[in-house]
């Protein structure tokens, strides 16, 4: 049978449509046009390049592929594909799907958040010569001549360049005339951010390898150059530790300048070969675990294991210092052994380089970091190896719950209670730890939640048989929990034996550390120097201009800081609104602590951590290093003091004033000075040594004092759920917050009124609000908040969403709501 060929060459193309999603806060995805030559290459996870408006450029990810064309606009064509396979697994767009529902934000800015900077593409304007079309340049004015001649001289130049060039911030009407003499050309050029780390290698030229080759090439560099003749002596040195040797090795051990060796590879005698290499640093594979876990610890890992047949979430409540990290251990190597990967999550970044080194010890080079303090390029190194199975065990901050995991196995929540987990700004304002539980279903993967003071919400479902429970009640090794001594310090005032803000118990407890050679630790959850500058004449105090909050004072800048928006004001001596003199610091912060601590004690080594000390890529691990090597007797800091931080011979622990945590307006504020007390107590004498913790406060005699000083989690948990569920909170209530934002005061009551009642008209008394938060302005925004209060049983939460959404946009459709911003936080506490 002859094969038709007239039919096989009018085979009909088939249109193809693709979705993306686009790294901006747009409510629908748009659809573009497949080119006909590039059907076979697309495919959903593909990364796209895409003009949406006028002209900006953007990258976009491929979510699905259709043959139906969109009906309400025609569709653009594709601009190019990036990737060769996949950037984006299914998992992942699953995962992003379930965000974007769940938090009530755009897919747009889940993918914002997901993705390394250095993967979505910069769209920058170019402009070049229009090299075809003849001009007299007298007729140009002073800055279209400075601009073309720039062009003369470099082909291309960016909007930015020609700013700088002119010197003007606007430059684009000068660029409009050029372009309207046709004399330039502008286009979006789309640049690729991700660049590969290379490192040049040398290696000695195969034709010297034998005897009579390389005797003649000595000879001859002997009489000539001598120098070269070390560099290779140094080559054949190194070259039997390595095949490759670097610059820097070759310069090191022969002594020799660059010049030298570029002289070697243009005569052939080196060979020159240019690679990429990892960002971070080689380790071995990880040398053998040498601890055995105690009774206590090997019972808990074997219960563990045996809720994991029946539940895919367990907590451990495992006290502070009774050896948590060693079962994390434990079941990650269980984990590698049976080729699954692990997500180990922290809460804080000052964490993950405190615990990297000694997870490294174990797991070696298999083991990657992932947090917020990498550049692009690095971030994006960790994606890649991630993705193609090179990092069997990630650590991370929250944000490594949007990597590309191909074999997930298990996620290991570390302080699950933390509320750093949280992410409040911008959108999507989701919770790493309910995020990270969601993900592993989508791999069929364990959690493991572990903390030594639970969240409310989760030791709540491990007693509702939800989660599997694993406790720990013993210390590790010879670690016994340290005493808890409470200072009155109204008591320590009018007995006179304070010093500045320290007790005398507090002073004699640093003191004798101090000659023992140990270590204490300070808590004062405020930074800066100063709370609150006032004046005792009028009361005038320092406010921002931007933000209803006082400034506070920073000794080391010498300003006064608004730390909501960054603004900054000179420190008065004198009193700008009635010319007094008699200006009053209230209150103390950390660096007022460090700052008198060095007057007390001239001969100790004090060290602070706190924002403003670790805003630099390695301050955290220079601190931490500094603490472990016994370089610092003293450390003073704020809440990233409190989280498992884990040093032998800390054992004094100081919290300066207690009250900042236990008189917060804030429902979870007896939960969360209740876990913050105890943590920070839990950093004390945790190699053996005896611990001892001065809590000062103005209320000796509170319930969550005694109950920490107890050790009463199961007490605490009672009482406040009794009254969680008295006045409809979490873990009985699902809460979400609406806040309406505008620069004006008196139109934001009259939009947040009408938001308020549209709301109640669809869900009655479960609406609370509008009301003024607690911070009433920032950044020039005058805040109403709404809250949404609805009962888990019985109600559907995806219902409730859908009307909330549709609530919002037909608001949003209205008159009234001109200028405003709408923020939507599910679960915001």
């Amino acid at each position: 049978m002859s094969l038709d060929l007239s039919d096989s060459l009018h085979v009909e193309k088939k249109t193809v449509f693709a979705e993306v999603v686009l790294p901006l806060p747009i409510a629908k995805n748009y659809t573009y046009r497949v080119p006909f030559d590039r059907v076979k290459e697309v495919s959903v996870g593909k990364r796209v390049v895409v003009q949406f408006g006028r002209s900006k450029i953007y990258t976009g990810i491929i979510l699905s592929l259709g043959e139906r064309a969109p009906e309400k606009y025609e569709a653009k064509y594709l601009m190019d594909i990036l990737d060769e396979e996949p950037l984006i697994i299914p998992q992942q767009l699953a995962f992003w799907q379930w965000i974007s529902n769940y938090y009530l934000c755009n897919l747009g800015e889940v993918m914002n958040a997901a993705l390394p900077a250095a993967l979505k593409l910069a769209s920058e304007t170019q402009i070049t010569l229009n090299k075809e079309y003849q001009f007299d340049k007298t007729e140009l004015n002073d800055k279209e001549y400075l601009i073309v001649e720039a062009l003369e001289i470099q082909p291309e130049l960016k909007v930015s360049e020609v700013s700088k060039l002119l010197g003007q911030k606007t430059v684009m009407p000068v660029l409009k005339q050029l372009f309207n003499k046709n004399i330039i050309n502008i286009a979006e050029e789309v640049n690729e951010r991700y660049k590969p780390r290379k490192r040049s290698f040398y290696s000695l030229n195969p034709v010297y390898r034998n005897q009579e080759t390389l005797k003649e090439l000595f000879e001859m560099l002997e009489k000539r150059a001598p120098k070269q003749l070390d560099a290779v002596l140094a080559m054949l040195q190194l070259s039997k530790q390595k095949p490759q040797v670097t610059k820097a090795e070759l310069e090191e051990t022969a002594q020799v300048s660059a010049a030298v060796l570029k002289a070697l590879v243009e005569k052939e005698v080196f060979l020159l070969e240019e690679k990429i290499v990892s960002r971070f640093s080689n380790s071995e594979d990880g040398t053998e675990s040498t601890f055995e876990l105690n009774e206590y610890q090997e019972k808990a890992f074997n219960q563990i294991n045996k809720q994991f047949e029946q539940k895919d979430v367990v907590l451990l409540h495992g006290i502070t210092s009774s050896g948590k990290t060693q079962i994390y251990v434990r079941l990650i190597e269980a984990m590698i052994e049976s080729g699954k990967q692990v997500l180990f999550l922290l809460p804080e970044i000052a964490l993950t380089t405190h615990i990297i080194e000694r997870l490294r010890q174990y797991f070696g080079n298999k083991i990657g970091v992932y947090h917020s303090r990498f550049n692009d390029n690095e971030r994006v190194e960790v994606w890649n190896k991630v993705l193609s199975g090179e990092y069997r065990v990630v650590l991370g901050a929250r944000s490594s719950v949007f990597l590309p995991f191909n074999n997930l196995g298990l996620i290991v929540v570390d302080e699950e209670h933390e509320n750093s987990y949280k992410q409040f700004d911008p959108a999507p304002r989701y919770h790493a730890r309910d995020a990270a539980i969601f993900l592993s279903t989508l791999y069929k993967a364990k959690v493991l939640l572990g903390s030594a003071t639970p969240s409310l919400e989760s030791y709540y479902n491990a007693q509702q048989h939800k989660y599997g429970l694993v406790e720990l009640n013993v210390r590790y090794g010879d670690a016994v929990l340290p005493e808890i001594q409470v200072i009155s310090i109204p008591e320590e005032m009018k007995n006179k034996t304070m010093q500045s803000h320290f007790s005398n118990v507090l002073m004699q407890d640093i003191e004798a550390a101090l000659e023992k050679k140990e270590q204490s630790i300070l808590f004062q959850n405020r930074r800066g120097y100063v709370p609150l500058l006032i004046c005792k004449t009028c009361g005038f105090t320092s406010k921002c201009i931007n933000c209803d909050v006082s400034l506070t004072m920073h000794k080391s800048t010498g300003k006064l800081h608004c730390h909501y928006c960054g603004y900054k004001d000179d420190i008065y001596s004198v009193c700008p609104a009635c010319g007094s003199v008699h200006l009053e610091q209230k209150g103390y912060g950390t660096e007022k602590i460090e700052d008198e601590l060095s007057i007390l004690l001239p001969s100790a080594r004090i060290a602070r951590m706190d924002l403003d000390t670790t805003r630099s890529k390695m301050s955290f691990q220079n601190i931490l290093s500094d603490l472990e090597d016994k370089k610092t007797d003293i450390l003073v800091g704020t809440q990233m003091v409190a989280k498992g931080l884990d040093f032998s011979d800390v054992t004094v622990i100081g919290i300066v004033n207690a009250d900042s945590l236990l008189k917060f307006p804030d429902f979870r504020a007896n939960e969360r000075s209740f876990q913050m007390l105890a943590q920070v107590s839990g950093r004390a004498g945790r190699r053996g040594k005896k611990g001892k913790v001065v809590i000062q406060t103005y209320d000796p005699h509170h319930r969550i004092i005694d109950q920490v000083i107890r050790n009463a989690y199961a007490e605490m948990y009672e009482l406040e759920m009794a009254e969680r569920l008295q006045f409809k909170y979490p873990p009985f209530y699902r809460v979400i917050q609406i806040d309406v934002k505008h620069k004006n005061q008196e139109t934001l009551q009259n939009q947040a009124e009408y938001l308020g009642n549209a709301l109640k008209k669809q869900f009655g008394e479960r609406v609370i609000g509008p009301e003024f938060p607690l911070i009433s302005r920032i950044r020039n925004y005058y805040i109403k908040t709404i809250i949404l209060k609805v009962e888990k049983e019985g109600t559907s939460m995806v219902r409730v969403k859908n009307i909330l959404k549709e609530t919002i946009v037909q608001f949003q459709t209205e008159k009234i709501s001109k200028g405003n911003l709408v923020r939507i936080d599910v679960d915001p506490y």
